[in-house]
């Protein structure tokens, strides 16, 4: 980036001074941008961008480079490094990430099926207020325990019940297996909350998601996006380095407003699931909240809430089906599986009432 800016700033006839007039910029620290020993703050970077005249995208753009050149410089296999890095995160960042997936026939076919049924609940769904509120915190209560249990909590479904109704104490399980029920419970309430007041996925919802999923647990990162590197156990994925994540939350969002009237909303619902836990943007509670969301755009369109089991067998298809996205970009095995639990769901759902 130095090369382009002091090419520009010459291109414009201006001095160092000058520019540091224009931009409101010390001029030690203009000179230090221009000579590449020092990164500009995000302030700064949007000063640059209209002083100099350089769209803030090819800054960004150069930036990333320049940092990726850096992480990279001492690595004596960098063809290896960048055919790992040629992942669901390298998709993600490119144009490519806002295409409408292909849908198998074998998938259509399901779809099909999950239409039937969401007629049939809501031609079937019980009449008596009382009787669908008993049933809306039964399934809420089993999607806590299994969303929580996915992510090794080790309360029982009856311990789980019995913590968030009673506020009851459980012997030899930790505190933070108690904040992860309660809290859960209580992000699916504010679910509930947002469905009702009609507002739309985007960054508040998402970081108010989590906030409540890691409240009392982490608040110093609740509801915040990560600003260093993380690794996910047990899977061959790494995902996106920190200083990619707000142009790469900028396109999920972008994404989701572009494909929520176009996209199947089961495939929308796992689309943007996936992608959230993917992108991994922050440090705890990615799993969660990205189940939360998964949830929101199914109920928001009419839906029951779909449940990912957490014993070890669900738990094994679940990380495997993601890692094929994340891995080998190809989501139509994590596409059938939320696909089948929508159904599952909704056949639950027909049972009971």
């Amino acid at each position: 980036m130095n090369t382009i800016l002091k090419n520009q700033r010459v291109k414009l006839g201006l001095k160092v001074q000058e520019m540091s007039a224009i931009t409101g910029i010390d001029q030690a620290l203009i000179s230090k941008y221009e000579s590449g020993k020092r990164n500009p703050s995000e302030n700064h970077l949007l000063a640059i961008a209209d002083g100099y005249k350089i769209p803030l995208s090819e800054l960004r753009r150069e930036m990333i480079i320049e940092k990726i050149a850096e992480l990279v410089k001492y690595e004596e296999n960098i063809h290896e490094l960048f055919v790992v890095a040629e992942s669901r995160a390298v998709y993600l960042s490119s144009n490519n990430a806002f295409e409408i997936p292909e849908i198998s026939s074998s998938l259509k076919i399901k779809l099909d099926h999950l239409d039937t049924l969401k007629a049939k609940w809501q031609e079937n769904r019980p009449l008596n207020k009382t009787q669908l509120t008993k049933l809306k915190g039964y399934f809420a209560m089993k999607y806590t325990y299994d969303s929580n249990r996915i992510e090794g909590n080790t309360l029982s479904f009856q311990e789980t019940q019995l913590v968030v109704s009673e506020g009851v104490t459980i012997s030899g399980k930790s505190m933070k297996e108690h904040l992860e029920a309660i809290n859960h419970s209580e992000a699916i309430d504010f679910l509930e909350q947002l469905i009702t007041e009609k507002e739309e996925l985007n960054s508040r919802s998402l970081l108010d998601l989590h906030r409540l999923v890691l409240k009392s647990i982490d608040p110093e990162n609740a509801g915040r996006y990560r600003k260093v590197p993380v690794s996910i156990g047990g899977s061959e994925y790494m995902p996106p380095q920190p200083f990619l994540l707000e142009k790469l939350m900028e396109d999920y969002f972008i994404h989701y407003r572009r494909q929520r009237k176009l996209m199947h909303p089961a495939i929308l619902a796992a689309e943007m699931h996936e992608r959230l836990v993917s992108i991994h943007p922050f440090l705890d509670g990615n799993g969660r909240t990205s189940r939360l969301i998964m949830n929101f755009i199914l109920l928001q369109n009419g839906f029951t809430i779909s449940i990912l089991k957490g014993d070890p067998e669900s738990r094994i298809q679940y990380y495997n089906a993601l890692q094929e996205v994340q891995i080998n970009n190809n989501p139509d095995v994590f596409y059938h599986l939320v696909v089948d639990r929508c159904i599952a769901s909704l056949e639950e759902h027909l049972n009971l009432v």
